[in-house]
């Protein structure tokens, strides 16, 4: 067996290897116990995803699907955020001016 993908976690990796088996490739996912052997600290290339040599071109084909479409995704999740960030920044800006206002009026 082949090391097909190196995920960021073992849920990454779950994922990778519940879309390879979806299209019928055998596919195993590594590092388990090692990521729980390190305990709260965040581990690193530890999970990976293991297929049978004559099957690695084929999965490599749907991994670079996957990881193209999590690229597009991740884009459009950060307009998202940034969108979020200037409504919930403009919102502080507004109870700072509403407490600042306040505050004068008091010592008028």
């Amino acid at each position: 067996m082949k090391i097909v993908y190196r995920a960021g976690d073992i849920t990454e990796a779950e994922i990778v290897k519940g879309m390879l088996l979806s299209n019928s490739i055998e596919a195993h996912a590594s590092g388990f116990y090692l990521q729980g052997g390190i305990g709260e600290m965040a581990p690193t290339d530890l999970a990976k995803v293991h297929v049978p040599d004559e099957d690695y071109d084929r999965a490599r084909e749907i991994i670079r699907e996957y990881e193209g479409n999590q690229f597009v995704q991740d884009s459009s999740d950060s307009d998202t955020e940034n969108t979020e960030s200037s409504s919930s920044q403009k919102y502080l800006l507004t109870i700072i001016i509403v407490i600042a206002i306040s505050i004068i009026s008091f010592w008028i």
